[in-house]
């Protein structure tokens, strides 16, 4: 099989030479295991899905760490937090760096025996599903803003995305890209692996309800977060699928894209958007099976969203960024007009609030970008160059503060 160069290495060997425990946290089958051992193959190895290697680390640390020297990579860590506190001990016991490589499938469950037992200690470094410039082996690795930095800087490493209806229905996980594998036989597996491995150890519930679960939330990936309209389908109360939104948010299955707060825009929706990380999982949940009926469905647009607004989180992961605080997006009604107005996606930077719409056409016109002056009535924030990121073979601007894009400049 060949290996897709990820773009998060450079970073994460930064990492690993500046501090002692790098933390590796992202979904099942995201390449966790395999970039470790292919970019930092001097590691040894020790994998907590193993239950004989989690009960010696448990009950025999000593003997664990005799049979596993540093530097170590430990897989899916979060399986038994007891061993943080003698990784604690070792870190604080030696002045060497790059000493522990740790990753795990639980964010949560991993962030808090991190900040228990590794405070100060670990550097926390996410990854993702292949992101297209990954696919098409694209050095460029800045997380997307429309300056003119950003742009001139991107035109530079352009390639036309071609298949892009394929790219969206197979999906983001390395296997689909380097293997012969059936793609109704992989999600199905991915599935199961994802219930046995992950959702047993979270909650108490039949497999046939959460998959029943999984389904509903899949058929809204791209709109705001409805907690009734998903029990009342499933059959089930309220704060249980409050519960289960937050383990498939926890377990990176979804992203949950938060409102922009503005008290000024006082008529906005406080709900979040709720977003699949992966479209071909939610292709498959769904049960749209080639990606020419995706193209033609009604809820093509609702994925092809989907799939833009993960490629821009994955531009910001994969240079290291934080970027829970710079990503939201708007609905609300003002006071002057009878419907609702949106912003697809809000990016703040430095004060200033790039405003990006998604839209599925390789028409883009300039009324699309009408909602954005409502940015202007918020105080002590400029508004940047807005955005239509669209089919559109060209850049293209549509007015001088508006501007739309080719999907290529992600």
């Amino acid at each position: 099989m060949n290996y897709i160069k990820r773009a998060i290495t450079p970073i994460l060997q930064k990492r690993i030479e500046s501090t002692k425990c790098v933390l590796v946290t992202g979904p099942r089958q995201v390449g966790k295991s395999t970039l470790i051992k292919h970019d930092f193959p001097y590691f040894n190895k020790a994998n907590f899905d193993d239950r004989l290697t989690r009960l010696q680390a448990k009950e025999e640390p000593k003997l664990f760490f005799l049979n596993n020297p540093c530097p170590l990579f430990i897989d899916e860590v979060q399986k038994e937090n007891d061993i943080l506190e003698e990784i604690k001990l070792k870190v604080d016991e030696s002045d060497k760096m790059g000493m522990f490589i740790l990753s795990g499938s639980q964010k949560l469950e991993l962030m808090k025996g991190m900040s228990e037992s590794l405070a100060g200690r670990v550097a926390i470094t996410e990854l993702a599903g292949l992101s297209l410039r990954e696919i098409f082996n694209i050095d460029f690795n800045r997380h997307f803003v429309p300056t003119d930095e950003y742009l001139k800087e991107r035109e530079n490493e352009l390639k036309a995305y071609s298949d892009l209806w394929k790219i969206i229905h197979t999906g983001s996980y390395p296997e689909m890209y380097n293997s012969q594998r059936d793609w109704q036989e992989y999600y199905s597996s991915y599935v199961s692996t994802y219930l046995e491995r992950d959702i047993n150890e979270l909650i108490s519930t039949d497999s046939v309800t959460f998959t029943k679960f999984l389904t509903s939330v899949a058929a809204r990936t791209g709109e705001i977060l409805n907690y009734a309209n998903i029990a009342s389908e499933v059959g089930i109360s309220e704060p249980t699928i409050k519960n289960w939104i937050s383990i498939l948010e926890r377990t990176g299955i979804v992203y949950l894209l938060q409102p922009y707060s503005a008290s000024i825009l006082s008529r906005a929706i406080k709900s979040p958007k709720i977003y699949f990380r992966d479209t071909g999982l939610a292709c498959y949940l769904t049960r749209w099976l080639t990606p020419d009926a995706l193209k033609s469905s009604a809820v093509a647009g609702n994925m092809f969203e989907t799939f833009v607004v993960a490629e821009v989180l994955k531009s910001y992961i994969n240079e290291g960024k934080d970027y829970r605080f710079n990503i939201f997006y708007y609905r609300g009604k003002d006071k002057n007009v009878k419907s609702e107005n949106e912003i697809d996606l809000i990016l703040e930077e430095n004060g200033i609030l790039y405003p990006i719409e998604i839209k599925m056409t390789g028409n883009p016109k300039s009324s699309m970008g009408a909602t954005n002056q409502i940015l202007d009535r918020i105080p002590e924030k400029s508004r940047g160059m807005g955005v239509i990121l669209c089919l559109t073979d060209k850049k293209l601007y549509l007015r001088e503060n508006l501007l739309a894009l080719p999907i290529e400049y992600l």
